[in-house]
């Protein structure tokens, strides 16, 4: 009981101790397992997968795989249930024919995961051979002479197998002269002699015949036999003999086929036959039979065959010698294969990547390479490296594997693909090489934004353009690859003019072409500024944005636009332009004002004259539009006069306008009124009567006239007051001293004073500005604006001292009014009178003759407005409310007391009502020095 508790404990302890050593090898990478040889294709040799703690879902997925070193593929990985199997018949005798335990190395490769486990098999022998004989017919020569006792070496057996069933016996059966007798050699195998038992006589039995039998220690066991014949010969005194019992020789592997490697030698002390030595292979490997060839003349070694120090290092061979008569000796010859650097080292891949992404950390694994040299010592040490300029490097990892991993980070716009060179030299001289090169694709991320090929782009458009037009195309490129690199335009959100930017222009989501999506105008949009996104089709996406710069340019698409004189539809003359009939050549008549929307060379303007009814009378300045008398109006000149104007740009082509001006000609305000009325009855439409016109021209005739009919009382009255006062006050009285006799006139002196009186009127229906220009011509009897300072008493005061009149006063005849009657520059209002002019001569400064001459005015102003039609114009405003606009009132009528005199007459009319109502005295100094001049004159 307790010796069967004793066995089972060590029974635990063993199997403790093999799942123990089974753990550790798993643990480090290695399994071992064993198989009997000659087992079918797809045996099961093992369970991978368990063993490694694989699951069968990582064997499928991961790459999995079965390599051997040698030429032939033994075992195979079965991809659904991970077992290790056999992939074809395997011999023990053939693959380890030498060799006691034969195992086979083959390593499991995991690419996924870049591991590799080392797997042993060991083949198990199976009796599957039986023992056989080189010859199986023996032929043995013996001396009748020989002694019983003697032995004579009989061939060896071979069995490939080993262990038990490799060859374990021998036996010798058919004659009772000889006996078997078995020696144990060198290197512990069985050698056979044949023992004389009994002495021969030849003439008793000439031959003898036997069987030898060779068994193995299978179960069933084999045998093997061989004949052999005995003949029987006359006596042989003296064997043959070696010059020595074991010959050594060292060859190198490269020796040349044909070479003699050794020479053997025999001598026989015997003459004739018996001593005729003749030399063969007694015992020798199969390998060795068919490396070497043995003269049997000479006993010469001749190498058949190249040697291979890696297949075959030493061969043990022996050598007989026999002479005529039977008699031999053996020898022992030992052939050592040097080592010869001539194998390359064998670089294999075991699991390579073919893709790797940019952004793979430093140190991943991309290659698992396995190095091997067959050579030996300094010869079969391989060192590894890589060509340069690659980011990788070697790294050593167990047994002779090496991993190539990356030395830094990879940049695919850089570099996309690498082959990367692997060489592999051996420690031989000279040195062998052996290289393998790695394709590696570098896979792409999305690292880098689109890039324009400009800073900023800008385009000229022209105005008026098609819609959907192409202004310019953006481009961007992308450094990256595939859909990273994927390049979309868009715009960004803006504002044009209160709409959105998308409205006006697009770009093509493919190409970056920029297209207007409408007629831009340059009069209202001149430039354009948006911004163009590019975005590529990476996750996240990366963009970029670039400025675009749309100018508009000018097209020659508007004509020009006159301002001044305006177009009047309803009316023939649209403006009338008053000129004197005395006018000088190179007057200023009247401007003409236009404008182009267009700019640069489209909106500059030139001026001329296309039409006019008395040619060669005006003329029209090319760049001012200023018209000009181009010689003094003739007294034949018509009184009205229409020019046409032509205003044209300098576009490609060329748009014009025109501008219709009425220049009247005209003396004096009965003229002119005349005139006037005559161009309104013209002017009137057909369906409204001229009557209606002509009416109120009358009624506005008629006011004057009543207004100048009220101021002639009023002066009548005055100066009978006067009188009375001067009948009142003493003779020697001088309130009157110093006053003409022709300023106290009668009706017919206020009728000399309206036709001497030469003004200058123009009225317009629809101008900004009304004229009204009278001559400033200076007369040389002029009365002064006060009396000098020795006769203080005005002309028309209320307290004037007596005696003001002189006692005789000398009355002075009428004077002519002064020819040159224009206004000055800053006397002539609206735009034709805005050029520089020559200020003709100095303004009356009467206050009495100035304040007289604007009632009369405005009491025909107010005449006129009682009415529903006045001179062209609106309703009360002597057709200034037309020139002006509705709002325009007779309190915009410019003062001309401080521009108007009477001619004809001694006094000179100043603004005094202004003078005094600012109380200043100043003026009356500078006009009495005007008056005193004129008096010199």
């Amino acid at each position: 009981m307790c010796a069967a508790g004793r066995r089972w404990g060590r029974r635990q302890r063993a199997l403790l101790w093999a799942v123990l050593l089974a753990a550790w090898e798993a643990a480090w990478g290695q399994l071992r397992y064993s198989v009997p040889e000659e087992m079918p294709k797809g045996s099961f040799v093992g369970d991978v997968a368990k063993d490694l703690g694989l699951p069968l879902s990582a064997v499928r997925d991961r790459g999995v795989r079965i390599i051997e070193r040698g030429r032939t593929q033994y075992f195979s990985l079965h991809g659904k249930t991970g077992h290790l199997v056999t992939a074809q018949r395997i011999d023990r005798e053939q693959l380890c024919e030498s060799v006691q335990q034969c195992v086979l190395r083959c390593e499991l490769i995991v690419e996924g995961e870049m591991k590799f486990y080392e797997i042993d098999v060991e083949i198990t022998d199976v009796n599957d051979n039986a023992p056989s004989f080189k010859e199986m017919e023996l032929e043995q020569s013996m001396s009748e002479m020989t002694a019983p006792g003697s032995r004579f070496p009989l061939p060896d057996a071979h069995d490939p197998d080993s262990g038990r069933n490799s060859l374990q016996s021998y036996e010798l059966s058919g004659d009772e002269h000889f006996s078997l007798a078995v020696q144990a050699g060198p290197g512990g195998d069985q050698r056979p002699e044949l023992v004389l038992a009994k002495a021969l006589d030849r003439e008793e039995a000439a031959f003898h015949e036997l069987v030898l039998s060779a068994r193995d220690g299978g179960d069933p066991a084999r045998t093997g036999t061989a004949r052999i014949r005995v003949t029987v010969l006359d006596a042989n005194d003296n064997a043959p003999v070696f010059s020595q019992a074991e010959y050594t020789v060292r060859v190198p592997e490269d020796v040349p086929v044909g070479s003699v490697l050794v020479t053997v030698m025999a001598t026989d002390a015997d003459e004739g036959l018996y001593g005729d030595v003749k030399y063969s292979f007694h015992r020798i490997p199969e390998r060795a039979s068919k490396l070497f060839h043995l003269e049997s003349n000479t006993g010469e070694i001749i190498l058949k065959e190249n040697l291979d120090f890696e297949e075959i290092s030493s061969f043990e061979i022996e050598v007989q010698a026999r002479d005529g008569g039977a008699l031999f000796d053996a020898a022992k010859v030992t052939i050592s294969v040097t080592d010869v650097n001539d194998n390359a080292p064998e670089l294999t891949v075991s699991s390579a990547l073919t893709e790797i992404s940019e952004d793979a950390p430093s140190g991943t694994t991309v290659a698992l390479l396995h190095v091997h040299d067959r050579d030996s010592g300094a010869n079969g040490e391989v060192r590894c490296s890589l060509d340069g300029g690659v980011p990788f490097r070697l790294q050593s990892s167990r047994g002779s594997y090496y991993s190539v991993v990356t030395a830094r980070e990879l940049d695919r716009e850089h570099v996309s693909e690498y082959n990367v060179t692997v060489r592999a030299a051996d420690g031989g001289s000279p040195s062998l090489q052996s290289s393998t090169v790695l394709a590696l694709r570098v896979l792409d991320v999305n690292d880098n934004a689109p890039v324009f090929a400009e800073e900023r782009y800008s385009a000229r458009l022209a105005e008026n353009n098609a819609a959907g037009a192409l202004v310019l195309t953006v481009r961007a490129t992308d450094a990256d690859w595939g859909p990273n690199a994927r390049v979309r335009y868009r715009l960004a959100e803006g504002q044009v003019r209160g709409a959105p930017l998308s409205s006006y222009v697009s770009v093509q989501a493919e190409t970056g072409a920029l297209y207007a999506l409408r007629s831009l105008d340059y009069e209202q949009l001149r430039e354009l500024q948006l911004c163009v996104r590019a975005e590529d089709g990476g996750a996240p996406a990366l963009s970029s944005n670039v400025s675009v710069r749309l100018q508009i340019v000018d097209e020659n698409d508007n004509a020009p636009q006159v301002l001044y004189p305006p177009a009047a539809a309803a009316a023939a003359w649209s403006g009338v332009e008053l000129a004197p009939r005395r006018s000088e050549a190179g007057a200023l008549v009247a401007k003409v004002v236009a404008v182009d929307a267009d700019a640069g060379q489209n909106a500059w303007l030139s001026y001329e004259l296309a039409k006019a009814t008395e040619p060669g009378l005006f003329r029209v300045g090319l760049h001012s539009g200023e018209v000009r008398t181009a010689r003094s109006p003739l007294a034949r000149d018509a009184a009205r006069h229409s020019l046409v104007v032509l205003v044209r740009d300098h576009g490609r082509p060329a748009l014009s306008a025109t501008a219709t001006l009425s220049v009247v000609l005209a003396e004096s305000v009965a003229e002119l009124l005349a005139e006037l009325g005559s161009a309104a009855h013209e002017a009137a439409a057909p369906g409204e009567p001229a009557a209606s016109l002509t009416r109120w021209l009358v009624l506005a005739v008629a006011a004057v006239s009543c207004l100048f009919v009220a101021f002639l009382l009023l002066l009548l009255a005055l100066r009978l007051r006067r009188c009375h006062r001067q009948q009142l006050l003493p003779p020697d009285s001088g309130a009157s001293r110093g006053v003409p006799v022709s300023h106290f006139v009668g009706i017919d002196g206020v009728r000399a004073f309206l036709q001497s009186y030469s003004h200058d009127v123009s009225l317009t229906a629809d101008s900004r500005k009304s004229h009204l220009r009278f001559s400033a011509a200076s007369c040389c009897d002029t009365l002064p604006a006060r009396p000098p300072p020795d006769e203080p008493a005005p002309l028309l005061g209320d307290e004037d001292p007596a005696g003001a009149l002189p006692s005789d006063p000398a009355p002075s005849s009428q004077a002519q009014p002064n020819t040159d009657w224009r206004f000055s520059q800053t006397q002539r209002p609206g735009t034709s009178g805005s050029q520089n002019g020559e200020e003709a001569g100095a303004w009356p400064n009467n206050q009495f003759d100035t304040e007289m001459l604007q009632a009369m005015i405005l009491a025909s102003a107010n005449e006129a407005a009682d009415g529903n039609s006045t001179l062209g114009g609106g309703n009360g405003t002597m057709g200034l409310s037309a020139r002006y606009g509705p709002q325009f009132t007779l309190q915009h009528v410019p003062d001309y007391r401080q521009n108007v005199y009477i001619p004809g007459s001694n006094a000179t009319l100043t603004n005094a009502a202004g003078k005094r109502d600012a109380k200043n005295a100043a003026p009356a100094g500078g006009n009495k020095k005007k008056s005193g001049k004129k008096e010199k004159k």
